[in-house]
């Protein structure tokens, strides 16, 4: 089933196209990875999903009785996104605010998804300490649980990895890999890790010029010239 849809769609900011006939689409169960260039307009595109950010064109159409709003979101930080002062937990806690409909508190299942989630990134022991004294590992650790509280079918992910050592990024693919067996959920990630995002996304959307480049498989990716052409351009 299609989960999300993007048909000759097109973005523009302060009278300038970013983006031009895109067309791609997420089914239950992808891991799609978008990719490009600084400027190609990935971060846009997040936010045109999101609804974040009026389109100029085209469409944007959601599956299975998903809302824009009930899109797990990990966004880039910034700096004073990462000095935050609230507690973990109340930083997780916060990705239940969609789900809280007209109750003016949380409820008790509310915070048990917040335990499970805790449990699940392996950061439980977190639980009460400020967020901003946390490594940018852990970090991304409780967002990703903040993001895992707001869906339960698509988690959009921008940038996840920046700023993290190869070890710590290596673990947060296995996380995410993990989230996604545990929870059956769809994820969109953007990344400027290509060869890291090659090895965990089952398809790949290609941005280049504000345009849509290639749309397909990893695999057919991987063996299409464009493709073979960007990875040369990326490797040491």
């Amino acid at each position: 089933m299609s989960l999300l849809t993007c048909k000759n769609l097109s973005m523009a900011y302060e009278g300038k196209t970013v983006l031009k006939d895109i067309n791609f689409t997420v089914d239950t169960g992808d891991y799609l990875g978008i990719i490009g260039e600084n400027g190609a307009g990935k971060s846009t595109l997040v936010k045109g999903i999101l609804r974040l950010k009026r389109i100029s064109g085209g469409e944007i159409s959601y599956g299975d009785n998903l809302r824009a709003d009930e899109i797990g979101y990990l966004p880039q930080q910034t700096q004073v996104q990462k000095d935050f002062p609230a507690s973990v937990e109340e930083i997780v806690l916060s990705g239940r605010l969609n789900r809280c409909g007209f109750y003016p508190f949380y409820r008790k299942k509310d915070y048990e998804d917040v335990a499970e989630k805790l449990e699940m990134l392996q950061i439980s022991h977190l639980k009460d300490r400020c967020y901003r004294d946390l490594s940018g590992g852990q970090q991304q650790r409780v967002l990703l649980a903040r993001a895992l509280c707001s869906t339960r079918k698509l988690l959009l992910l921008d940038e996840p990895v920046t700023g993290l050592d190869p070890v710590i990024t290596s673990d947060f693919y296995k996380l995410v890999k993990e989230c996604v067996e545990k929870y059956n959920i769809t994820v969109i990630m953007v990344s400027h890790d290509v060869s890291g995002i090659i090895n965990q996304a089952n398809h790949i959307l290609h941005l280049s010029g504000h345009r849509q480049k290639f749309f397909g498989t990893t695999e057919e990716y991987k063996a299409s010239d464009i493709g073979k052409g960007f990875i040369r351009s990326i490797e040491p």
